[in-house]
């Protein structure tokens, strides 16, 4: 066998076992807080070894996981924040928009990514379906109680971007070792709120519904400003874009002034 087969082979069976971890915590987290799966995990080998807690596992070395794996390609509007994509082994922090967050998603399973949303509740399969996700590259955690360190940390070592949301009860000092992990394993650490520490932040500064006009109409596109904050090429940058990525959106008619009460009238008699 020749080296470069071997290498291919080790890292085959390193990310087999890092998806059978991955799974078994969800199952884990099934039991005891109503999480959902959106696939069916596959059969786990028959010696798969215990969810660690998030500080217990040494980890493998990070080359193992992350050679030759180029950062996660993002859709085209965001390229001018995100010139190098999303980084393997970096935290990027997207605040402000779920739309903008199941964008990038939805991206990212396009070109081979699998994703996991953990302590998101509030976000439904039909949403992500309708975002443009493949629910079958897709794991939900929606409250993962007191297990929320250890399911995060399996994840981090299964699938490439993991989202984690408030409903996640994490200490400052989980969030250290969740950063460390998402390192040292290779995958994108991706949380929806403020999270000390974030190599990149992606703000929503503001934004707005269009498509329904005076008492007709339905929300057809979501208009946002978002600006990036932290370090590395694009850090103070901001862009305009529409949501869903890549819609229609045609420019809203003029709306003729409405007189005010009394005007133009004058008094007869």
């Amino acid at each position: 066998m020749t080296a470069v087969a071997e290498a291919r082979e080790v890292a085959a069976q390193a990310r087999a076992e890092r998806a059978a971890l991955a799974w078994e915590a969800l199952a884990r987290a099934e039991l005891r807080t109503g999480a959902r799966s959106v696939r069916a995990a596959p059969a786990a080998p028959s010696a798969v070894p215990s969810v660690p807690a998030a500080d217990d596992e040494p980890a493998r070395p990070a080359a193992l996981i992350t050679a030759e794996r180029p950062p996660m390609a993002v859709p085209p509007a965001l390229a001018p924040l995100l010139p190098e994509g999303l980084r393997r082994g970096g935290t990027t922090a997207v605040t402000g928009s779920t739309s903008l967050v199941l964008a990038l998603l939805a991206h990212a399973c396009a070109h081979g990514a699998w994703v996991a949303v953990v302590g998101r509740p509030d976000l439904g399969v039909l949403a992500a379906s309708q975002a443009g996700l493949d629910l079958e590259r897709l794991a939900m955690v929606p409250s993962p109680g007191a297990d929320a360190p250890a399911v995060v940390a399996a994840l981090l070592d299964g699938l490439d971007v993991v989202v984690v949301g408030p409903g996640a009860r994490l200490t400052d000092a989980d969030r250290r070792r969740l950063a460390a992990r998402a390192r040292d394993r290779g995958a994108v650490l991706m949380p929806t709120y403020a999270w000390p520490g974030a190599g990149t932040t992606l703000v929503v500064e503001g934004g707005r519904w269009t498509g329904v006009g005076t008492g007709d109409g339905w929300l057809r596109a979501h208009r946002l400003r978002v600006a990036r904050t932290g370090r590395g090429v694009g850090a103070g940058r901001t862009v305009d874009l529409v949501l869903p990525l890549g819609a229609q959106v045609p420019d809203e008619p003029a709306v003729a002034p409405v007189a005010a009460p009394g005007e133009g009238l004058r008094l007869v008699g």
